[in-house]
């Protein structure tokens, strides 16, 4: 034991020559410590060796650190300085079985030296976010880790061994029972073909439980007394043992891809590029075109650019599904607390809320708009609605930039979504967000249902275009709180710590009905009208192409102007 010493360098160990069967070696509480040297343990013991290496300064382990040592205990925890462990460290070693590496800075694991290990620990270990091929850990039979994602692939690597035993126990028990009543010469001198056949399936079985990978019982657990008569048996039958792996994935986070179900990778990339190309159409046609900035174009340019950010939520989400598929047990630290999923999730809920309070003020300006259609100078001007989207605009990145400032988070899933309730305020977060949303979908139902008594009261002269447009938007914005019912009825049930689905099927929510709104809405509020068509084609004109649809627009906005003009009244509008 070498303790709580001022050592600088590693002390030399190499002429120590111990007999002993089972030796250990402590050395502890060496602040000044920072490295272990190549072949800094050869010739210490032939036989069993225990390295109590804790709490000291060490920095880096050189290759072949441990060479010529038959480890049995490599404990290395609590050198919070630890960065990096060489890939060569372990080779020339035999082991170890147990490696303990609690507390440390280790960023990855060596890629040579694994395959012994039983016994690995590795809690508190925050920097270690990847693990090696799982092919490494070919003797695992316990793991103590700090993330519950990498319990993921220990999961996978358990299935596949258990079925590889089951597969090779079944043979054998097999061979045995058929020959369990010949006695033992017959077995292994009479048929020479059978013996080299029974030999190669026990040495196999050996082979497998030498590392104590299975439970040993004896053929006397499953035979009679008197059936064991006139028998010796030298072997021991062996069943696989069950690699144990903790803290488990927990429901936030299950053993899964990002997207869980292979059709929302399909449905996800489709979503996504019709909420990116059809948003980015409508902004570019309404930011270029020559008509006057009416007060539903600005609305419907924060509309757009709101389902814009929507899509690239989306974009973000399936790119990374798709990079990470299969393996994202070794990627869900990174991401989950790098910065790419806190820029997915400040998209989604600023796009979310700015959606949604848009869609708010756009009901409320239609409902103002036919209610005093006759009474002009209470019309809603630009000047009024800029400072009321700009109020949408502070209040929408406030929600969205709370949880990464400790306000719930979006690291408690692999959507990026504020999914953690787990404080007070987490909690009274996301419930202020679904009431907010509630009582917007509130108030747009009631300026409807008005906007409709409106439009069926002869004595209110409305103009058409006020009705239709009001018609339209009445289904339109309708429709999209309907898709939004069923998420805002399981967030809210979910935020009372009673959720009525798990994580894996509201992602099959949150990708066909969250985002659909973002898709649609450029087509059925912009690009299927008539005056966003021709603002469309006059702006291809310009490019050189669709001359003539676009001569045609002009010629019926001229003859519709010349017709209102003798009428008395004004050109027509956008």
């Amino acid at each position: 034991s070498i303790c709580n010493t001022g050592i600088r360098e590693f002390p030399d160990l190499t002429q120590i020559f111990s007999s002993e069967a089972h030796f250990i070696l402590e050395l502890c509480d060496n602040l000044r410590m920072t490295t272990i040297p190549q072949n800094a343990f050869q010739g210490m013991n032939n036989e069993s060796l225990t390295l109590k290496l804790y709490k000291n300064g060490f920095e880096d382990i050189h290759s072949h650190a441990f060479n010529g040592t038959k480890l049995n205990q490599l404990i290395l925890k609590d050198n919070r300085n630890l960065k990096r462990i060489h890939n060569d460290a372990l080779r020339g070693a035999t082991g170890p079985d147990v490696l303990d590496i609690s507390s440390t800075a280790l960023e990855s694991l060596p890629s040579y030296g694994l395959e012994a290990i039983q016994i690995l620990n590795a809690t508190s270990s925050y920097s270690l976010k990847r693990l090696p091929t799982l092919d490494k850990f070919s003797s695992l039979l316990e793991a103590v880790l700090t993330y519950p994602s990498h319990c993921c692939a220990f999961r996978n690597l358990r299935t596949e061994k258990q079925n590889s035993l089951l597969s090779i126990f079944d043979n054998f028990s097999k061979q045995c029972e058929i020959t369990m009543r010949k006695p033992t010469r017959e077995i292994f001198y009479r048929d020479d073909s059978y013996n080299t056949s029974l030999w190669s399936a026990e040495k196999n079985m050996y082979a497998l439980a030498a590392d104590e990978e299975t439970f040993p019982y004896s053929y006397s657990d499953m035979f009679d007394d008197s059936e064991m008569t006139g028998f010796e048996f030298e072997y021991d039958f062996c069943q696989p043992k069950i690699l144990t792996c903790t803290p488990e994935p927990d429901a936030f986070n299950p053993c899964e891809d990002i997207l869980g179900y292979s059709f929302l990778r399909v449905l996800i990339w489709f979503i996504n590029i019709l909420a990116i190309a059809g948003n980015f159409t409508v902004l570019l046609v309404l930011i270029t075109s020559h008509y006057k900035l009416t007060v539903p174009r600005f609305l419907m340019c924060n509309l757009s650019f709101a389902d814009f950010c929507m899509g690239l939520y989306l974009l973000l989400i399936a790119s990374v599904d798709a990079q990470t598929s299969g393996q994202y047990y070794n990627h869900a630290i990174d991401w989950q607390t790098g910065s790419g999923c806190s820029t997915a999730g400040f998209f989604t809920v600023f796009a979310s809320e700015l959606s949604v309070y848009t869609l708010t003020v756009i009901t409320i300006e239609r409902w103002h708009t036919i209610t005093y259609a006759m009474q002009l100078d209470r019309k809603l001007r630009l000047r009024h609605a800029v400072p009321i989207m700009l109020g949408g605009w502070v209040f929408s990145i406030l929600i969205a930039v709370l949880p990464l400032l400790g306000v719930s988070s979006y690291m408690k899933v692999s959507i990026c979504l504020p999914m953690d309730i787990e404080t007070g305020l987490s909690q009274a977060y996301i419930l202020l967000i679904l009431v907010l949303n509630v009582v917007a979908f509130i108030v747009i139902c009631a300026c409807y249902i008005k906007i409709y008594i409106a439009v069926q009261n002869p004595e209110l002269v409305a103009a058409n275009k006020d009705t239709k447009v009001a018609k339209r938007m009445a289904v339109l914005i309708f429709t999209d709180f309907t898709c939004m019912a069923p998420i805002s009825f399981f967030a809210i049930s979910a935020a009372f710590k009673v959720p009525l689905i798990t994580v894996t099927n509201s992602k099959i929510l949150l990708v066909l009905f969250y985002p659909v709104n973002s898709c649609a809405n450029p087509f059925l509020y912009a690009i299927f009208t008539k005056a966003f068509q021709r603002d469309f084609f006059l702006l291809m004109s310009k490019l050189g192409c669709c001359k003539s649809r676009a001569e045609l627009y002009r010629m019926n906005y001229f003859s519709a102007y010349a017709s209102n003009c003798k009428n008395g009244s004004s050109a027509p509008g956008p």
